[in-house]
């Protein structure tokens, strides 16, 4: 199952928002209007922490292989 690509770290809050609309509608999963503000906010910082992850230096020690679907 193909999804939307992920937005950049440095993404704009459209950005999130449309790829949490296409996410949830992949999913069937119903976001209310109430809580649209709150779960952009968190996936923003979620897409944030993961670019901080993915790109924190390990030197020479041995990785393991990046899944690309």
């Amino acid at each position: 199952m193909s999804g939307p690509p992920a937005p950049s770290p440095s993404a704009q809050a459209g950005d999130v928002a449309r790829y949490m609309d296409e996410a949830a509608s992949l999913l069937d999963l119903p976001i209310p209007a109430a809580c649209r503000d709150g779960v952009a906010r968190n996936l923003a910082g979620l897409i944030a922490a993961g670019a901080l992850i993915r790109d924190f230096p390990v030197g020479e020690a041995e990785t393991a292989p990046v899944f690309e679907p």
